[in-house]
């Protein structure tokens, strides 16, 4: 069984943070050759708070950029994530292209500030994975090489464009882990929701990969 574990969220928020990568980390002793693909926005908003800028966080930066690459890669997940006033936690889900581009630069810029930009790896997870039409073009002209989607999201054909596009297959508990020749499991850093990478998902998650005699870790591009 091909594995790819990947968490959302990964941020300064005080009530998402790097906590997870205490999580990570037992998973690690549990199964010496896990991957993890940990999906960053740039500067997390949720609902009416302030946001929470990577660049002004630089032990979190620090923490990110000295990840172990054995098992840990970066994705991209959005500048604000959400834009207060205009979307709720869902970005791209209704900009045309400039305004799309837009983000994808200042998400770019805001990574370096924060000198992270040579660590992330091509791959966009659209926050909520909404996009709109203007969003795939964005990604196109802006380089995005990989897509991290929803299978249930309907992307009206565009994400047929994208060659290199992987689609969850569980996000316990809402979609449970399930037995498959290739599964890609998405968890959240983020405590206030139910796909929250806690005690109890990571213990299931255990069990789930323990009934496999050799599963196989791999980072998403060898998905």
């Amino acid at each position: 069984m091909k594995v790819n574990i990947s968490i959302d969220d990964i941020c300064p928020h005080p009530k998402s943070s790097v906590n997870v990568l205490k999580k990570c980390s037992d998973l690690i002793d549990v199964f010496p050759d896990i991957k993890f693909t940990l999906f960053v926005p740039m500067a997390y908003t949720r609902l009416n708070e302030e946001s929470y800028h990577l660049r002004d966080y630089p032990r979190l930066c620090d923490t990110l950029r000295e990840l172990d690459k054995k098992y840990f890669e970066l994705g991209w997940h959005g500048y604000l994530h959400g834009i207060v006033g205009k979307s709720h936690n869902d970005e791209f889900r209704h900009l045309n292209t400039d305004d799309a581009i837009t983000v994808l630069n200042n998400m770019f810029k805001e990574a370096n500030a924060a000198k992270l930009m040579h660590d992330f790896k091509s791959i966009l997870r659209p926050p909520a994975f909404y996009m709109s039409d203007g969003s795939f073009e964005a990604c196109k002209k802006m380089g995005i090489e990989m897509l991290a989607l929803s299978p249930y999201a309907d992307y009206r054909n565009r994400n047929i464009e994208f060659a290199k596009a992987i689609y969850f297959d569980a996000l316990p508990p809402i979609y449970p882990l399930i037995k498959k020749d290739k599964i890609e499991i998405v968890y959240h850093a983020s405590e206030w929701s139910k796909n929250f990478l806690n005690d109890e998902l990571a213990n299931d998650l255990i069990k789930f990969l323990s009934l496999e005699s050799k599963p196989e870790f791999v980072f998403m591009e060898d998905f």
